[in-house]
């Protein structure tokens, strides 16, 4: 059985039960969610690069470390990041993480805690630890879509994925569950620093935790790292990995995976991440920026993320406007070497520039019908070069100006 998607449904691989319940962290609506590995996982995660870190990020970094790259839970709570919160905010995630660790008869180190939401606002920690026991109490196999819906904040609605492979005859599950629309440009790197994209992988194969952070790093440059909303890096943007073993598939150790389990962790990585995009705060299109013809994959990579986060080009976008001399100028001032009378430029397979120049109203009025869809891809060569690259965007418009400007009242 190869690796392939599943349609429908939010199923729990085996050895995983979740929960989600309203805390009042938000006016309205589920906003504490929980997952428990039965028995104890192999956990792996890549956290946020930007240097004012969250209190939870902070807490499931050292927790990782302390445990050897093992969890038994995932506590996530939305309608507040817990970010620049000082000791205040440590203590409060530390004493949510022990309440929860206390009611699963779990040691805290192996919860893992995650937070979305306003920056700058403490948790109301009494709340979160009073309820502690009811959360754990509402565990079952059959509740990851509450915990997909807790974990929201400004999402349209939840983002979930699964994928089913095999290995050594024996059948696995991926299931990713993801939240974020706005404030999502995710770098996220292994144990380095990475209120809003929250990524959650959950698998029922054996693996080991060096093994699960191999794969995490090579699958997350290629989805969330190429993913863009809006071009702000997060403080809590966090990636967290289980593996339960309980499909006992053969073991992945060290540095190496099973290619099917990193296959599947890839495919879902990749339907979470377009989700987030194609869900950003007042989007209309999710845009795939595809860059071909450099001397190197890595210039591929920096002209494609210079589109993508252009705002003149992100606007251009909203307006369905074929405005090629935007897109031009973001790759000229990307800092890579070019020849701009070679470039060509393509919507949906459109051409509107070639050789450098544009190929008239014609094409353009073609690519405009393109662009009214709610997903294309933009296609850039700017050369005969090996390199090449894609990029995740969004348009930028009104509805995105509306919900950030008013985002904290």
């Amino acid at each position: 059985m190869s690796v392939r998607p599943v349609e429908g449904g939010v199923t729990a691989p085996q050895g995983f039960r979740a929960a989600g319940v309203a805390a009042g962290i938000k006016a309205k609506g589920l906003d504490l969610a929980l997952v428990a590995s039965e028995p104890r996982a192999s956990a792996a995660a890549v956290f946020t690069t930007n240097r004012a870190k969250a209190a939870p990020v902070l807490v499931s970094q050292r927790h990782l470390a302390e445990s050897g790259g093992q969890a038994a839970a995932l506590v996530v709570n939305s309608g507040c990041a817990n970010a620049c919160t000082g000791e205040a905010g440590l203590a409060g995630a530390r004493d949510t993480t022990a309440a929860v660790a206390r009611a699963l008869g779990a040691d805290p180190r192996d919860v893992l805690p995650a937070s979305t939401g306003v920056i700058g606002a403490l948790l109301p920690v009494a709340r979160l630890v009073e309820l502690a026991p009811a959360l754990v109490a509402e565990l079952g196999a059959d509740r990851a879509d509450r915990f997909a819906e807790a974990i929201l904040t400004t999402d349209r609605g939840p983002k979930v994925a699964h994928a089913k492979g095999e290995i050594g005859g024996r059948a696995f599950t991926v299931l990713g569950i993801a939240k974020g629309a706005g404030m999502i440009h995710p770098t996220v790197a292994p144990l380095a620093p990475h209120a809003t994209m929250l990524a959650f992988l959950f698998t029922d194969a054996v693996a080991d935790a060096a093994a699960l952070e191999g794969a995490l790093v090579r699958v997350a440059e290629e989805t969330y790292n190429r993913a863009s909303v809006d071009g702000d890096t997060s403080t809590n943007d966090a990636l967290i990995a289980l593996a339960s073993g309980r499909a006992e598939t053969k073991p992945s150790h060290g540095p190496n995976i099973a290619p099917q389990l990193e296959e599947a962790m890839g495919l879902v990585s990749e339907r979470l991440a377009r989700a987030m995009v194609a869900d950003g705060e007042g989007a209309e299109h999710l845009v795939e920026i595809m860059v071909r013809g450099t001397a190197s994959s890595a210039d591929a990579l920096v002209v494609a993320r210079t589109i993508a986060t252009s705002p003149l080009v992100k606007t251009a976008l909203y307006g369905q406007d074929p405005n090629w001399g935007r897109i031009l100028g973001a790759a000229g001032r990307a800092g890579v070497a070019f020849d701009p009378n070679r470039a060509r430029i393509a919507i949906g397979g459109v051409d509107i520039v070639g050789a450098g120049v544009g190929l008239g109203a014609e094409p353009e009025k073609r690519a405009r019908l393109v662009m009214a869809q709610p997903s294309y891809a933009i296609e850039v060569v700017l050369g005969e070069g090996p390199g090449h690259a894609r990029y995740f965007a969004c348009d930028l418009g009104i509805g995105y100006v509306r919900c950030n400007a008013s985002y904290r009242s």
